[in-house]
């Protein structure tokens, strides 16, 4: 018998803010490569996290929810996620199986037009509903669109996810990696230690605090001991807001510093010393300079 060919190929995330698709990335890697809260939005940037297989190379790119942009920030949001289902060889749909209303979702509907490879939806939050109600939900879903399949899972205990994978992984064409087989991400270490330093800001702030946020990497610097030195500035948009993340005494800055400092050695295997400083760019959301200065655009 010929052996199997390999499979390698591109798989877009798309769905709602919140619906859980970092969640879903982070647990098909085993690893923590995207950031989450429970605040939507969070993901700002297409994000793109490599599994391998035994016969396959699945190159996934997360992508920041859809929704109607508002801000300048937030078009940029939406484009990078609507650019992502260009060029890729299947879509993702990921739904949050537990909160569907009944009526169709005209923005997803209208992003699937105009897609010619095989799309795939994932119901997540299953755990969060009974079995009748699934079965509900999946034969609405089933007459709105036609998935190519349609898979049942729970992003955050893995159910299901292991026969997602095993199927998209047989929607790819034949080819070669595309990256080499001990990389999960292809993001440099520098965006990913931002990231975890503005997920905390997610976690522990509230209101608009978090979406007014951005994290740069000032300086990245391993000394002869071993010991990684980074320095990062955390950007607002009002006086306020850097009072809030400065805290009585500064004790959310170090509550922020301490947590983040806790999963960037995790991720460097190495301890680290970690600066962070806070400063104000007034209304930085609409200013298409400054958001590129910050990583955006």
């Amino acid at each position: 018998m010929p052996d199997t060919p390999f499979r390698s190929g591109f798989v877009a995330i798309i769905g709602r803010p919140n619906v859980g698709k970092s969640t879903l990335l982070n647990q098909v890697l085993g690893e923590k490569v995207v950031i989450t809260s429970d605040k939507p939005q969070t993901t700002r940037n297409r994000v793109q996290g490599i599994h391998n297989l035994p016969g396959a190379q699945i190159v996934f790119i997360d992508t920041p929810g859809m929704h109607n942009a508002r801000s300048r920030l937030n078009q940029f949001m939406m484009e990078a996620a609507l650019s992502s289902v260009k060029g890729v060889d299947v879509v993702l749909l990921l739904v949050d199986a537990s909160t569907y209303s009944g009526n169709p979702d005209d923005l997803l509907l209208g992003v699937l037009e105009g897609i010619n490879v095989p799309v795939v939806l994932a119901l997540n939050k299953i755990d969060l509903l009974p079995k009748e109600k699934l079965l509900e939900v999946i034969a609405a879903h089933a007459k709105l669109y036609p998935f190519r399949e349609i898979i049942p899972v729970s992003a955050a205990s893995g159910d299901g996810v292991e026969l997602l994978v095993k199927l998209l992984a047989g929607m790819l064409p034949e080819g070669v990696p595309y990256f080499p087989d001990d990389i999960l991400t292809d993001l440099p270490e520098r965006f990913i230690v931002a990231e975890m330093i503005r997920e905390k800001v997610f976690r522990l702030t509230h209101d608009e605090v978090p979406y007014s946020t951005a994290v740069t990497i000032d300086s990245f610097k391993e000394r002869a001991d071993g010991l990684v030195s980074i320095s990062a500035v955390i950007t607002v948009e009002r006086d306020s807001q850097k009072g809030i993340i400065i805290g009585k005494k500064g004790e959310m800055l170090k509550k922020i510093g301490r947590q983040a400092r806790q999963e960037i050695e995790q991720l460097l295997d190495a301890r680290v010393f970690l600066e962070l400083f806070v400063k104000v760019s007034k209304d930085w959301r609409e200013n298409r300079r400054m958001m590129k200065e910050l990583g955006y655009e």
